[in-house]
């Protein structure tokens, strides 16, 4: 079986998780750190939990294998999307340096988790840079996107390329615009998921004219999420295999496009884990080994 973590749509067999009990710990650090990390409002606690179960479980009857990043009390409430503090690659993973002053913890909370289970390391992003796993989407095999955002800045994009450029990997810079500014979550993959080798959901109307261009020459057909699903993560779809695709509760326009696509769309109440925190589906996965076909 071949195996890779240079995708972002082929079948996924591994991945992590941090779950709402590891990450939320209570209802009072909820009620401490909800407002300084601008959730829209506090998270229930009880409520997490539940939701969080039922998303655990939809992805272990996916025949996918789970691995967890324990509790930490160095990290906040928003390491329960833990796709952000490391970038899996077929090299060993990078470890991230936050571009949010509440999660600088979380990139040495994952590694200690990842060298217990042996896993190869290939570098880390050190200050002044920083950079996001948020930030990252893999297009094929060879060539990862790199958005240029308030939580990516031009350093932590020179260190990756100095990793990446020596394995032969192509790193596409994506200048990703002011938006709502410096304290909002807008990562890249707030405008962009892939859920096939030809096919990505997108919010075109914040995409760079240059990188938008880039994805129609290599083929891909784009499915158009309408504003008003964009704030309610409608472009955050993780693909469980080629065109098996998971997304929040809440966006019928874009299930729909998807549905016409010819994609399965599986979707999951998250109210409290997603929707609240604005982090969908893809932030609250670290995908690591998808199978090659």
């Amino acid at each position: 079986m071949n195996k890779t973590h240079h995708s972002e749509y082929l079948k996924l067999k591994t991945l992590y998780l941090k779950s709402a009990e590891n990450s939320f710990y209570s209802e009072k650090q909820l009620s401490e750190q909800w407002e300084e990390l601008q959730f829209l409002s506090k998270p229930s606690f009880e409520k997490s939990l539940k939701e969080y179960d039922t998303f655990q479980l939809f992805l272990a009857n996916k025949n996918i294998e789970l691995s967890f990043f324990p509790k930490n009390e160095k990290t906040w409430i928003d390491s329960i999307y833990c796709r952000d503090a490391s970038i899996a690659t077929d090299f060993g993973m990078i470890m991230c340096n936050m571009g949010k002053k509440g999660r600088v913890h979380e990139p040495k909370a994952q590694l200690e988790a990842y060298q217990k289970n042996n896993i190869d390391i290939l570098g880390d992003i050190t200050h002044p840079g920083t950079l996001e796993g948020g930030d990252v989407a893999w297009l094929d095999q060879n060539t990862l996107a790199v958005g240029h955002t308030y939580r990516t800045n031009e350093e932590g994009i020179r260190q990756l390329k100095s990793l990446l450029h020596p394995k032969g990997i192509e790193v596409i810079v994506v200048e990703l615009p002011h938006y709502k500014g410096k304290e909002d979550v807008f990562h890249l993959m707030s405008i962009l998921s892939p859920v096939d080798k030809n096919l990505a959901v997108v919010y075109s109307p914040l995409m760079p004219v240059k990188f938008r261009n880039e994805l129609l020459h290599r083929g891909f057909q784009l499915i158009e999420v309408p504003d008003e699903e964009f704030e309610s993560m409608g472009c955050n779809v993780l693909a469980l295999a080629p065109r098996d695709c998971l997304m929040v509760d809440g966006n019928p326009i874009t299930k729909k496009l998807l549905e016409n696509a010819g994609c399965q769309v599986f979707s999951y109440k998250g109210n409290e884990i997603s929707v609240k925190g604005g982090g969908g589906p893809t932030c609250l996965t670290r995908p690591m080994q998808r199978i090659i076909l």
